[in-house]
């Protein structure tokens, strides 16, 4: 396998994307020093901690909000910069401070500590730089148990096949969606301004073993538990029929891509890729519902939400074509 680093600090390493890639970078670059940082503030990340020391990573502890944490973690000369304020909902409790403070301050510390050691950098963004309201307003029929784009239509940055790149930018997309769009722009210019090679990934819906399923996260798992285990589920929004669809990226996957970037660095550099599973593994609701009472034959009562939040999108699909 191609060399990519002797030293790569993860940051939001002990989250489940963070961890889940650090662990496999060290089981398969095995020379490589691979750091995991995080400040260990969602509940559960502790639990990361026997995972990465059992994978060969080093943890240290720190938040991306304050630059010194970074720069004690070392020199490193690739970094994978994963933390973040996951929620979409974020800041609509009335306070901001965290999703900007992490999702903003925090990448542009890891841009400067990133120009101090001249490293290359993996920046996660999300498929939530997209504005709401024309993700809303696509033209979507009901299929089944699913929304869907119909087979002859088309317009600027999406089809049948997903949502593009060149999806227009304009409108507003939740503080979560414009932080993380705001350190792309920023990630761009330091790489024009200092020459740094960084890579941009949209990230659609991620899920994998060791995910905790939230409500505002982790859908997949979180079905898949209520299912296993019992809890209560609900659709939400879009009149609460459960007809909403995401496509879905195995974390294993984004690992293998991103080794793919990596190892052909000058080929990717300054550029932004969305990163989902695509139309062919995308579920609704509906459907996983259905699916999680076949595989674990138990039947969970899912009440109904009708009411739409002011963030919530009816249909998410990437067209993953340029890695195709």
């Amino acid at each position: 396998m191609q060399f990519i680093g002797e030293s790569i600090l993860v940051t939001g390493g002990a989250g489940f994307v963070g961890s889940s890639l650090a662990i496999a970078l060290k089981r398969n670059f095995p020379k490589a020093t691979v750091v995991s940082l995080d400040n260990l503030r969602r509940r559960g990340s502790e639990l990361t901690l026997q995972r990465l020391k059992a994978g060969g990573v080093v943890f240290q502890h720190g938040d991306v909000r304050n630059p010194e944490d970074i720069a004690e973690a070392g020199a490193f000369d690739l970094l994978i910069d994963c933390s973040a304020e996951p929620s979409v909902h974020a800041g609509y409790d009335g306070n901001p401070s965290y999703v900007i403070n992490t999702n903003l301050v925090g990448t542009l510390n890891c841009l400067e500590v990133a120009r101090a050691y001249k490293a290359d950098m993996v920046l996660l963004s999300t498929s939530r730089v997209y504005p709401i309201e024309p993700l809303r307003t696509l033209p979507l029929n009901e299929e089944g148990e699913r929304l869907t784009i119909p087979a002859d239509c088309r317009g600027l940055g999406w089809s049948r096949s997903g949502i593009t790149t060149d999806f227009p930018l304009v409108g507003y997309r939740s503080l979560y969606g414009a932080t993380k769009l705001a350190s792309e722009l920023m990630a761009h210019e330091y790489g024009a301004m200092y020459g740094l090679r960084i890579i941009t990934n949209r990230c659609g819906v991620l899920t994998g073993p060791w995910q905790m399923g939230k409500v505002d996260q982790g859908f997949v798992v979180l079905w898949a538990a209520r299912h296993l285990y019992g809890g209560e589920l609900a659709y939400m929004g879009f009149g609460g029929r459960g007809l909403q669809v995401r496509d879905i990226l195995h974390v294993d996957d984004l690992y293998d891509l991103l080794v793919r970037q990596l190892a052909d660095i000058e080929t990717h550099k300054g550029c932004v890729y969305n990163v989902g599973g695509g139309l062919s593994v995308s579920v609704s609701l509906a459907e996983l519902t259905r699916a999680c009472t076949a595989r674990t034959g138990n039947e969970v009562a899912i009440s109904a939400q009708p009411e739409t939040r002011a963030v919530d999108i009816p249909y998410y699909v990437t067209d993953n074509s340029p890695f195709a």
